[in-house]
């Protein structure tokens, strides 16, 4: 069936597994977009361009979940967290406008630098080389602005698929909060932001329903089961893992786009 110039159909079994795993470790904090965007490359599940969008789409409801979960659970101060999440949505509204346009040549190169830039955070993280973080739940003075624009600025990348729980907890570390506090900051952006991008990829018609579909039927089942059931788990090992896969994700789609401008220009 053909919706509005897409072509739909019900999701795969691996949309649907993709969802469920991804979502699971995102909600124990290892985020899902890098993960998400090796899965769907390495099944060949979703056109380059159309990654950044399935993304956004898929996990918006599972990211809802975890925010509704944890702004319960940790309490974070109001005049911290309101702020960053309004201006994280923020930067994701003009951050859709400027990738729904992009060609894929340049998705491909944007995508490919922002893996390459989460795979060393994961990697400088599990080497013990970031800021552990104090004990803060709250920002005040020029710290409370270093936190607003710089989830302004992380918002502003989400569209390109580029996580934001991985840097938004370096940058609350860095600026003195509890790595706690990161949760409901990051999860609360995400789910405010995710639909006002989705909106627009949506409406660009840049993502795939079947993939989106799938990942958000697997996403929240797997969310309530982190969240409630398992709770904490030793994933060292997974993160080296998710390292290592999408280090090799972020090298296959540079080499793309280098192959892809090579051609066209040899073409004219």
């Amino acid at each position: 069936m053909r919706i509005a110039g897409i072509q739909w159909r019900w999701p795969r079994p691996v949309e649907i597994l993709i969802g469920a795993i991804t979502d699971f470790f995102d909600t124990l904090g290892i985020g899902s977009f890098a993960p998400s965007t090796a899965f769907f490359r390495l099944g060949k599940i979703v056109p380059d361009e159309l990654i950044p969008g399935t993304l956004n789409v898929g996990h918006t409801l599972g990211t809802i979940t975890q925010a509704l979960i944890f702004i319960q659970i940790v309490d974070v101060a109001p005049t911290t967290l309101l702020p960053m999440i309004l201006t994280a949505g923020a930067g994701a509204w003009l951050g859709t406008a400027i990738v729904g346009s992009l060609p894929r040549f340049h998705i491909r190169l944007g995508m490919g630098a922002a893996l390459l830039l989460a795979a060393l955070i994961m990697l400088m993280s599990l080497l013990g080389l970031l800021p552990a973080g104090l004990d803060a739940l709250e920002l005040t003075g020029w710290k409370w602005w270093v936190g607003v624009i710089g989830n302004f600025v992380l918002g502003l990348l989400m569209p390109l698929g580029i996580g934001l729980y991985a840097p938004c907890m370096i940058m609350v570390s860095l600026l003195g909060m509890s790595p706690l506090a990161a949760f409901p900051i990051m999860m609360g952006s995400c789910a405010f932001l995710m639909p006002i991008s989705s909106i627009g990829f949506i409406r660009n018609q840049k993502y795939l329903p079947s993939a989106a579909l799938g990942v958000a039927i697997g996403g929240v089942p797997a969310v309530l089961l982190a969240a409630f059931i398992v709770k904490s788990l030793p994933l060292d090992y997974v993160r080296w893992i998710v390292v290592l896969v999408v280090f090799i994700v972020a090298i296959t789609l540079l080499s793309s786009a280098y192959r892809e401008r090579r051609l066209s220009k040899v073409a004219t």
